[in-house]
């Protein structure tokens, strides 16, 4: 697609219209603006044209601006009321402090915009320092920020802190090439509780299928936008067109979460009934002879075994199972674990209710393994920690989900 040849005809430029599903209504909120060029009847991307580095920034900035227009006009026209998801470069923005950005916004509210419609989408990789003071004079008018490829490119989300986005965008395209890729759901879960602290959204992208949109609901997801759902269009979707198929599709999943957490709870009640029986009877005269009885009893369900006090120092050795056989780690004993995080809560945690914990799934520091930990209360001030290898967990309908 030649640039020369696109300038030469702008008229032939059209925006295309992605919708964007809400996980609490099950509704079109808004609309992702993509720009089209049509060729021999053929409505080709745009995307090549905007991020090939030979294509002159007055070039993209023109079309940009022929694609913005555009999208207004039909929007203000069918008197939408869903928000509009507008991307725009953001060196772009910086030439002139984001003024002619805003001057279009402005010919529209005349029509009936609202800015809190309006949804800036600036890429994470294309961040500069000076972009701050952009972004913050447009959220007092009530333009909302979104924050784009999330983790794909060289950026650092930290930057945009500080401008408060309202949305984070996470690509599911890691996903679709390996869904069991643990490390990818650490920094997605990552990424969830940073949006947190900063009080934005998570919007999932590029969901292509059903186990993806199931991940992202599962994950925080508040917005989903993907092919799964629904295609860039010329026009803008029925709102509330799929509302009946992701109402249903999300009492499966939550049907599905809860048989799983059931499954994760059962584990819990079965390791504290047993671990209470062994602790009960047992006539160990020292914590280690202790952890060899707990291991003889669960050989299958553990692969390592400790006990540290309230502050989380080390009282044990570990006991590690290594090539079958049990053996005596002494390089651990007094060990401090109190900087994982979580520790201290789930002792006082345990203090108050009087009764174990199992931990969500994450990787083994040691083994790399994706594990599970229960801890249980074996004394006054002492606590017993009790890691699930993944094979356990993996031959056990939920404990991996």
């Amino acid at each position: 697609m030649d640039a020369l040849e696109i300038m030469s005809n702008l008229d032939r430029i059209v925006p295309y219209y992605q919708p964007i599903f809400s996980a609490d209504e099950h509704k079109i909120i808004g609309y992702e603006v993509l720009g089209r060029y049509i060729e021999n009847g053929v409505a080709r991307s745009l995307g090549r044209f905007f991020h090939d580095e030979d294509t002159p920034d007055d070039f993209r900035r023109e079309v940009e601006d022929v694609i913005v227009r555009k999208a207004l006009n039909a929007f203000t026209e069918a008197r939408k009321t869903e928000m509009l998801f507008i991307n725009r470069r953001a060196a772009g923005l910086l030439e002139d402090y984001g003024e002619s950005f805003l001057a279009i916004l402005d010919e529209y509210t005349e029509k009936g915009l609202r800015l809190e419609q309006v949804v800036l989408e600036i890429s994470e990789a294309d961040y500069s320092k000076p972009l701050d003071n952009v972004l913050r004079y447009y959220k007092t008018l009530g333009i909302r920020l979104a924050v784009d490829h999330i983790g794909e490119l060289d950026g650092d989300i930290r930057h945009f802190a500080g401008s408060s986005p309202d949305i984070l965008k996470i690509s599911l395209r890691a996903l679709r090439k390996d869904a069991s890729d643990q490390s990818y759901k650490n920094i997605v879960y990552s990424l969830s509780m940073f949006a947190r602290k900063l009080g934005a959204s998570l919007l999932f992208e590029t969901v292509e299928a059903e186990y993806q949109l199931q991940y992202a609901w599962k994950n925080g997801g508040r917005y989903y936008q993907g092919f799964y759902l629904a295609e860039p269009l010329a026009g803008f979707a029925e709102p509330d067109g799929l509302k009946d198929m992701l109402r249903e599709k999300c009492s499966r999943f939550i049907s599905y979460e809860k048989k799983a957490l059931g499954s994760v709870y059962s584990l819990a009640e079965q390791l504290e009934t047993g671990l209470s029986a062994v602790i009960a009877r047992s006539k160990a005269d020292s914590k280690e002879k202790l952890l060899e009885e707990i291991a003889q009893q669960f050989d299958e369900m553990c692969f390592r075994l400790y006990i540290c006090d309230e502050n989380g120092f080390e009282l044990t050795s570990n006991y590690f199972k290594k090539d079958g056989k049990w053996i005596f780690q002494p390089e651990y004993l007094d060990k401090n674990w109190s900087w994982r995080p979580y520790f201290l809560e789930n002792i006082v945690q345990m203090n108050k209710n009087g009764g174990g914990l199992i931990s969500d799934l994450y990787n083994d520091i040691e083994t790399g393994e994706t594990i599970r930990t229960f801890s249980y209360p074996v004394s006054d001030h002492e606590y017993l920690f009790f890691d699930i290898p993944y094979e356990y967990l993996y031959d056990q309908d939920g404990l991996l989900y």
